[in-house]
């Protein structure tokens, strides 16, 4: 124990709590940021406020008598991105009051500020004036920059390997992804004619689908919180994308951009259901509202990625990349404008309008970024079209249904524009129905050759529906070159490479499968995949995947893998199977040239192809033959050690054998005296039976 006299004076037994006083020479080091950092941060700033305004100039210079009609003009310009809660109007000092030429106008929000500045610099009201339109901080931020320039800070580059190993793969084996166990697992295969071969497999990679980028690059995974894109050898994260509750995702085709939807992050102030991201970098580049997903993908790519296109009532919007503006600052005003899309191979954008009062349909084909109308084709008691091109963009088909007086029903007609010839010229393609009762044939599908001139249509009713081929000639006529009647098909599959077709009867029809050669219409091959719900062409055109997912059926889930004539090569039976893809392909980087050289050379290649495939028919499979090379690669090692080691013990040999080498001797038999010895090695007895 200690003696209460050590004990500090100040010290009170006589006190329950103890004391928290501090001394009077305390400093307290604690600031304020620490004590009331929620509170300082509310604090209001100088700037608070202005980052909402823009200033537009260029304005024209009015007196007090137009003063009002100005404001109208001006108001129903810009109150279109946005609402402006507050405008100002500076005058010049005098009698007559004229406007300075330029304005304030302030937003609820930055972001519809920036919108502003975005849609409406470079608008052109008349000819002599043209908006320039900046937001009010940037005249502090342009005005502070330093004369002295600092370079940029390098960044680190990051290596994420080879992104299109799988293209140098030795056997020249496509990729495909599978989910399966209703959505646990993910797995990447390389496909194989005996087995597919596992690359990577994961559990709960994505919780909805994934999806490949159009040159096979990137794989993305759905995710709650955003997007994921994996790539590279072993499929590292690339980039992520944070977009709460993402449930839509769209490719530019350059693989530049990646475009996502989510119903929940929309805000009047803020546009947030659609973003538009650079893949690169992972930045925002544009977001905008969305009324409904219906129609998705609610923007459409130019072939190369340059434009994308929006359509909404009597309006076409055409963005430019990189700076997701309006092309020309303007939207096109077209009057009950209907559907539109990109040629896969130009810059030209078709769309189609429908009958008003006296005035036809029609189908306009665009130049773009001129807006210059190539091609205008009216049409006559209208109902709908759809709008189908080849994809190389030779063609394109506009289905035109009508309703022709005398008929009941409606009549379909395929209108086939020429996109490589002079003037665009179109011809007509009639689907007639029944004559004697006077109704129209129903179009099931259509679908084109991807690289050639012929096109496939279903038209019919079950169970007498028609497959139909037709030829466009370069003689300028369309040529029916065959018709299959009585086929169990609602879908039409062409391989990748052309030529070769599937006719499916898919979902209600039970899986029927019609394998087609349309060099000559042969039907090469009738088989059954029952309940399958989807198929699948790998980007070659060699093989076919059928496939029935559990998202639309709950028993029998599983994939088969066919050869494009419809041999039956695998049935791969997955636990609650969902999906697969094939990994796509990037455009060869062979010039058409070099590809008719290979051609006409295949035959040079062919024999090690043959030898190929007779390793992979033969019963020995790949490991085994490795196997036996190591086998070898064993004893011819362990032969040359034994003949150096026979070497070695040459001289011990000859003072064991008086002298006599027997190496020498064994090319001479005839001093070799043979001699046969027997002996007793084992005697058993065993008794027979009668």
């Amino acid at each position: 124990m200690h003696d209460t006299e050590d004990m500090p004076a100040d010290v009170d037994f006589d006190e329950d709590e103890p004391s928290f006083s501090d001394p009077e020479d305390f400093e307290d080091d604690v600031d304020d940021e620490e004590l009331l950092g929620d509170l300082l941060r509310e604090k209001p700033q100088e700037a608070d406020g202005i980052d909402s305004v823009v200033v537009v100039d260029n304005v024209p210079q009015v007196g007090p008598e137009r003063l009002e009609k100005l404001k109208n003009v001006i108001h129903k310009i810009f109150s279109k991105f946005g609402k402006i809660t507050n405008e100002f109007y500076p005058t010049v000092d005098g009698p007559e009051g004229l406007t300075k030429g330029y304005i304030f106008l302030e937003y609820g929000a930055p972001t519809q500020a920036l919108e502003a500045v975005k849609n409406a610099d470079g608008y052109k009201l008349d000819k002599q004036h043209t908006f320039r339109v900046n937001v009010f901080t940037d005249f502090d931020k342009y005005m502070s920059i330093s004369d002295e320039w600092e370079s940029p800070e390098k960044q680190p580059f990051k290596d994420f390997g080879n992104m299109r190993h799988w293209m140098e793969d030795p056997d020249c084996r496509d990729q495909y992804s599978v989910i399966y166990e209703s959505g646990e697992r993910t797995a990447i295969f390389n496909n194989d004619a005996k087995d597919p071969v596992v690359s990577e497999e994961r559990a709960r990679w994505t919780e909805t689908y994934v999806r490949w980028s159009p040159k096979g690059t990137y794989l993305a995974t759905f995710h709650q919180r955003g997007i994921a894109l994996w790539g590279g050898e072993k499929f590292k994260q690339i980039q992520r994308f944070s977009h709460q509750g993402v449930s839509l995702i769209d490719f530019s085709p350059c693989e530049r951009y990646v475009v996502t939807f989510s119903p929940l992050m929309d805000t009047k102030e803020d546009p947030q259901a659609i973003i538009i991201w650079d893949i690169l970098t992972g930045q925002k580049k544009r977001g905008f509202h969305c009324e409904s997903s219906a129609h998705w993908p609610i923007f459409k790519w130019s072939h190369d990625g340059k434009f994308f296109a929006r359509m909404t009532q009597d309006t076409l919007s055409i963005y430019e990349t990189p700076s997701m503006g309006l092309l020309d600052k303007k939207s096109l005003k077209i009057s009950g404008i209907k559907d539109f899309s990109w040629s896969p191979g130009d810059n030209i954008i078709a769309f189609w309008v429908p009958e008003d009062k006296d005035i036809p349909a029609r189908v306009t084909l665009m130049q773009l970024p001129s807006r210059q109308e190539i091609r205008v084709r009216n049409l006559f008691n209208v109902v709908d079209c759809k709008l189908h091109w080849q994809r190389q963009g030779d063609y394109l088909c506009v289905k035109v249904d009508r309703t022709p007086k005398g008929t009941q029903g409606v009549v379909t007609n395929f209108e086939i524009f020429r996109m490589r010839e002079k003037q665009v010229p179109v011809d007509v393609v009639e689907m007639k129905g029944d004559p004697e009762s006077k109704t129209a044939e129903s179009i099931i599908a259509f679908a084109w050759e991807p690289n050639g001139s012929k096109f496939a249509v279903l038209h019919g009713e079950s169970p007498r529906i028609n497959a139909s081929f037709y030829h466009v000639k370069n003689n300028g006529k369309i040529e029916l070159i065959k018709m299959f009647d009585k086929q169990q098909a609602n879908s039409i599959f062409w391989s990748p490479q052309g030529q070769f077709m599937v006719l499916a009867g898919l979902r209600s029809m039970n899986g029927a499968l019609a394998f087609v050669d349309t060099s000559d219409c042969t039907m090469m091959n009738m088989v059954e995949h029952y309940m399958a719900s989807d198929v699948e062409w790998d980007p070659t055109g060699r093989y076919l995947v059928t496939s029935v997912s559990w998202w639309s059926h709950k028993v029998d889930n599983a994939y088969w893998l066919w050869t494009f004539q419809g041999r039956l090569l695998q049935k791969n039976n997955k636990d609650r199977f969902c999906q697969l893809l094939w990994r796509p392909r990037p455009a060869t980087l062979l010039t058409q040239d070099v590809v008719k050289v290979i051609k006409k050379d295949l035959k040079k290649y062919s024999k090690i192809f043959e030898q190929k495939d007779r390793l992979s028919q033969s019963k020995a499979s790949k490991e085994l033959v490795d196997k036996r090379r190591s086998m070898m690669e064993d004893y011819r090692t362990y032969r040359e050690a034994a003949l150096l080691q026979h070497d070695d013990q040459k001289t011990a040999r000859l003072q064991l054998r008086g002298g006599v080498d027997t190496d020498e001797l064994d090319s001479n038999t005839d001093d070799w005296e043979e001699e046969t010895i027997e002996f007793f090695i084992n005697e058993e007895i065993i008794p027979l039976g009668e």
